[in-house]
């Protein structure tokens, strides 16, 4: 999926099995509910714009939109991917959302650096980067970020490794998920490696909290 150029149907069907994957596996609820956490320090009556950078085929959107809605919460919601061909999946995706805005944007640009919003969310995202570019990335973006930021990612863990192989293994038709999911994991963070990122970012108020499975949720909180 680092592949900008990737795209057809490799990348439809990792997307569809991606969102499989987190729903058998009750991930994309760590984000709703570090955003829930977030916007529950506040109170407002005003439009909320969310941003989900790396936001693949979009599903975490559609959550939120409907949890919004749910919540009575006004809010104008944007997914970014740096890949042209995942935003159009995304759309087509979300065809019945024309609400919901998608951007080809490279998250390291000028372009992304110039965009402000109230709150931005990355769920299984973070971890296709190092250290030092996350430091400089979470150093920049806390200036562009009003209420706060919502990590959802996948804890380093050996057991995480061996189950996800072999989960994949048994019902993945993807090679590319096949491929990519067990690599993740031996890509993604421990707490100490975490906070780190966020000290390099001059970053102080936020928590951490182990969730299930294997997946850490970090909520920052931006003080102006």
């Amino acid at each position: 999926m680092d592949d900008l150029q990737c795209s057809g149907e490799v990348v439809d069907q990792t997307l569809r099995e991606l969102e499989v994957i987190n729903t058998w596996l009750g991930g994309n609820q760590v984000t709703i509910n570090g955003l829930e956490k977030l916007l529950n320090l506040i109170s407002t009556s005003e439009e909320i714009t969310i941003i989900d950078v790396g936001c693949g085929g979009g599903d975490m959107l559609r959550l939120i939109d409907r949890w919004a809605k749910r919540k009575n919460k006004k809010v104008k919601l944007i997914g970014i991917d740096a890949n042209p061909n995942i935003i159009d999946f995304a759309k087509n995706n979300l065809s019945d959302f024309p609400h919901i805005e998608f951007k080809a944007i490279d998250i390291f640009s000028p372009e992304f650096q110039s965009i402000k919003c109230d709150v931005v969310i990355g769920t299984l995202f973070f971890h296709h980067f190092d250290q030092e570019q996350l430091g400089s990335f979470f150093a920049e973006l806390k200036k562009q970020v009003r209420i706060g930021i919502v990590i959802n990612d996948i804890h380093r863990h050996t057991l995480a490794y061996y189950s996800i192989k072999m989960l994949t293994g048994l019902f993945s038709k993807s090679a590319m998920v096949k491929f990519d999911a067990p690599l993740s994991v031996l890509r993604a963070f421990t707490k100490n490696e975490l906070m780190e990122i966020l000290s390099d970012a001059t970053i102080k108020d936020y928590t951490i909290q182990w969730k299930w499975a294997f997946r850490w949720q970090v909520v920052v909180q931006i003080q102006r």
